[in-house]
């Protein structure tokens, strides 16, 4: 028998075995674990958690930053030109490599540090029985043998056998990847073909839907049968479209090297006849074609976006989410808590006449005091009326019987109670549909009559003038049964929920919050659209998004939905802002539908029915006082649910995307342009044009220089877009941009060949010097026209960072020749007559570049 099967068979084991016998063999009791046994446990079994991403050590997560592409290309090329004889060169190389990857190992191991510690804001917490008191802790301190309360909403946190049920639904999607929530029951079952169809045990991973319950742990963490899972299957990282778009350019960049190296190479190697030196050339200009500093910059940006988003309130879970938030055009959400108060006050009780009725309010409070799963704002909001509790409870002694809880599907609940010895009470309380098609009856005036068709038109007007006045109406009704014909142990089902009498309603009021208005104009002002997805009828919703600016034109509600094909929906999703009682798989269709059109979508959710939204979209959103399924589904999690946090949120993901744009932009466009430079010096001069040491110090500086790209400032035009990735918009930046620098350098050249008359072998030192400077000022330089749309310096300023490491590079340029490093680096002290040519060189090729830039943003927009 292998492992796997030993697993399975142990787990049959717990599920077939007698109540005391488990309760002995996994050392607890009725009463749970004592607190030092617990303790005790704690330290043996270690935290229940598990870490899927597997943690190295620091020194190994820093050698397997080597294992992409462009480290190992570079890497290779030292070791070629340390074969070769370039021992300098094999040198610069090495630090390039070991600068980029160890700044980028710096910053990755800081900006986890960093996320640990803003995750734990985020706890997720279970209720425990520990020596007979119920006890909140932490997911991880779950220990094997504690007595485990389930409600609504909770996810389960270990493995568990199931002691006690009360129609407990769970969804095991996670582990099954079926969709459909499946019962959980006290009693086992031998006719099982997996251990996951044990009607008995809860495993780790999967969530309540509905229902109540209790269970015992029986494994922790990587004992767990989803830690073994997560053991024996790689999981894959959903790609979005940003990283695949850093990946091509990576791959672009090496494609244009494979086709430019070796031109270079084999075009000295004729015309020179030295192979050797022709191959450390090609070995410097692949080196210089390598964009090697640009996953350290792309990690530097998402890290500092992350924590200056955690300044605003804002937590991220996933670094890669920060750019979709930018990308963002289209923002779902629900209505309850981001654009009302998320704080209900019960302003009426009424029966179907609008006549305020105490026998309602009672009824109600009756129902929310005894139910015992997940309470919600309405519940509360009845519950407030503690007056109502002592005049009830000192007019008669209820005594709870049973309990049927909520689930999405029927959109109500009830509590059986029993007033006194000859009668019970079945007390249901729910969505104003679901409540009347179980109603036979009505009470009004105190007297019970049958609910015609005439006091049904009365009721459903009162309904709708009350949700057009923006209330959330709930239905309460009630059936009396005698004990003598109560059912058998006084167990009730749904089934029970029929020939109901409706006994009126109560009216609660959400109020929008004052702030949802201006966040709903500014996100709009921003490019996003908001879209309202809810549960709640379609009148209150409307009431609600009209007085915060909305559209309502037109509103679809859930069933008709159910009725469009894809097409349909698509071609509506587009136009419509508002969607009415929609169920989860509903609001999942419509995302998926506005993602088929090229949108990409955000959810915010914090309820057990968001799942399936949260999954679907492309950055999931939730806040810290939500479920904890919601909470684990989130890419983004914020401390407070508002839009106005959000929005701060939405420009920060932009700011770190048009950061990393200008250094993909700036070393492509370059890149590109000194190919050409290359290969046409290559052919035309009877030298090197640049020696290999230059050429490698030369990118050494550069990328220097770029690394203050991330504290940039962004332009608020760029800002006030969605930015997404395009790869064409690249391209014709490179085609466009690139060769007007190769345009400049060929100026450099004849300056240096036919001004200062450096046209022989003897003088290639001074005309290698002479390219070093002007292409390493021109390149990091132009940085300042490149960054921004606008007339640099006078419209638009960059960062000081930024500004003095641009400076600082283009003096360490300007002093090299003339410093004692000059003879280890090839160079010669440049006469005053170069530096008389460079600058209008300079002051044109900034010119030209931003003319041809102002076009290129005038006609095809900002990048």
């Amino acid at each position: 028998m292998n492992l796997a099967q030993l697993r399975n068979a142990e787990i049959v084991h717990f599920s077939n075995a007698q109540l005391d016998s488990l309760l002995d063999e996994v050392g607890s009791s009725m009463q749970g674990l004592g607190g030092d046994v617990a303790l005790d446990r704690l330290n043996q079994y270690g935290p229940n958690a598990i870490d899927v991403t597997r943690k190295m050590h620091p020194i190994f997560q820093f050698l397997a930053l080597f294992l992409s592409p462009l480290p190992l290309l570079l890497i290779a090329l030292s070791v070629i030109s340390f074969v070769t004889g370039g021992v300098t060169g094999a040198l610069v190389i090495a630090v390039m490599v070991f600068l980029s990857t160890g700044l980028a190992f710096l910053q990755e191991y800081k900006s986890n540090k960093a996320a640990e510690k803003l995750r734990q804001l985020v706890s997720i917490k279970v209720t425990v029985l520990r020596e007979g008191v119920e006890q909140d802790i932490s997911l991880s301190a779950v220990v094997p043998g504690d007595l485990i309360k389930l409600s609504a909403g909770d996810l389960i946190p270990a493995d568990l056998r199931v002691l006690s049920a009360n129609d407990l639904f769970v969804n095991q999607s996670s582990l099954t990847g079926e969709a459909m929530p499946v019962e959980k029951i006290v009693n086992g079952s031998n006719n099982v073909k997996s251990p996951f169809e044990l009607p008995n045990i809860c495993f780790m991973g999967s969530h309540v839907v509905s229902g109540l319950g209790v269970g015992v742990v029986v494994h922790t963490a990587s004992q767990t049968m989803f830690g073994q899972l997560a053991k024996d299957i790689v999981s894959t990282k959903k790609t979005s479209s940003f990283d695949k778009g850093i990946k091509q350019f990576i791959w672009l960049m090496i494609k244009f090297m494979a086709v430019m190296v070796p031109a270079v190479f084999l075009i000295n190697g004729f015309i020179k006849g030295d192979w050797m030196e022709a191959l450390l050339f090609a070995t410097a200009v692949a080196v210089g074609l390598t964009p090697e500093m640009l996953p350290m910059l792309v990690t530097i940006n998402l890290a500092k976006g992350a924590i200056a988003m955690s300044r605003k309130r804002v937590i991220v879970k996933r670094l890669n989410s920060i750019q979709n938030l930018g990308a963002m055009d289209v923002l779902c959400t629900d209505k309850t808590g981001t654009l009302t108060q998320d704080e209900i006050i019960l302003e009426r009780y009424v029966d179907i006449a609008g006549n305020e009725d105490e026998g309602v309010l009672e009824y109600a409070y009756l129902n929310s005091h005894y139910q015992s799963g997940l309470k919600n704002l309405l519940d509360v909001a009845v519950l407030k009326h503690v007056d109502v509790h002592h005049k009830l409870h000192q007019a008669a002694s209820f005594q709870k019987l049973d309990e049927i809880p909520f689930d999405f599907q029927r959109r109500r609940m009830s509590v059986i109670v029993k007033q006194n010895e000859e009668l019970q009470i079945l007390v249901c309380k729910g969505a104003v549909e679901e409540i009347t098609s179980c109603c036979s009856n009505v009470r009004l005036n105190g007297k019970v009559q049958a609910l015609t068709s005439e006091l049904q038109a009365q009721q459903e007007s009162l309904f709708a003038d009350l949700s057009s006045d923006g209330f959330r109406v709930i239905a309460v009704a009630i059936r009396e049964i005698p004990s003598d014909h109560a059912n058998l142990n006084n167990h009730y089902t749904v089934a029970d929920e029929r020939d109901l009498t409706l006994v009126g309603y109560v009216a609660f009021l959400d109020p929008p919050k004052d702030s949802a208005k201006p966040a709903i104009a500014e996100l709009r002002a921003l490019g996003v659209k908001v879209k309202i997805l809810t549960g709640d009828n379609e009148l209150v919703t409307r009431k609600i998004c009209s007085e915060v600016g909305i559209s309502v034109e037109q509103v679809l509600v859930g069933s008709q939905i159910d009725g469009m094909s894809d097409e349909e929906l698509v071609a509506l999703a587009e136009r419509v802002s508002v969607f009415a009682r929609m169920s989860p798989q509903q609001k999942a269709r419509v995302i998926q539908g506005l993602q088929s059109k090229g949108h990409v979508v955000g959810y915010l959710g914090d309820g057990i029915n968001d799942g399936p939204g949260l999954k679907a979209a492309d950055v999931s959103i939730s806040v810290d006082t939500a479920v904890d399924i919601a909470k684990e589904s989130a890419d983004i999690i914020l401390l407070e649910k508002n839009l106005l946090i959000l929005k701060e949120g939405v420009l920060e993901g932009r700011k770190v995307f048009g950061n990393i744009m200008k250094y993909i932009k700036m070393s492509a466009s370059s890149n590109f342009g000194n190919m050409f430079s290359m290969v046409g010096a290559s052919a035309l001069l009877p030298f090197l044009p640049m020696a290999p040491v230059q050429i490698l110090l030369n990118n050494l500086l550069y990328d220097f220089s770029q690394t203050a790209v991330p504290t940039d400032n962004v332009d608020e035009e760029y800002l006030m877009e969605p930015r997404t990735w395009d790869v064409g918009h690249i391209a014709r930046y490179i085609f466009c941009i690139g060769p007007i620098s190769s345009i400049f350098d060929y100026a450099t050249f004849g300056l240096l060949w036919f001004v200062m008359r450096v046209n022989s072998v003897g003088d290639a030192t001074l005309f290698q010097t002479g390219w070093f400077v002007e292409s390493l000022l021109s390149q990091t330089l132009i940085v300042h026209i490149i960054r921004t749309g606008k007339i640099p310096l006078i419209q638009s300023r960059s960062s000081f960072p930024l500004l003095l490491t641009t400076v600082a590079i283009s003096l360490v340029g300007v002093i090299l020749p003339f410093s004692h490093l000059a003879n280890a680096l090839q160079m010669s002290p440049l006469p005053a007559i170069y530096w008389y040519g460079l600058i209008p060189i300079l002051l044109c090729y900034f010119a030209l570049t931003q003319l041809v830039k102002s076009i290129l943003v005038k006609r095809f927009g900002l990048m």
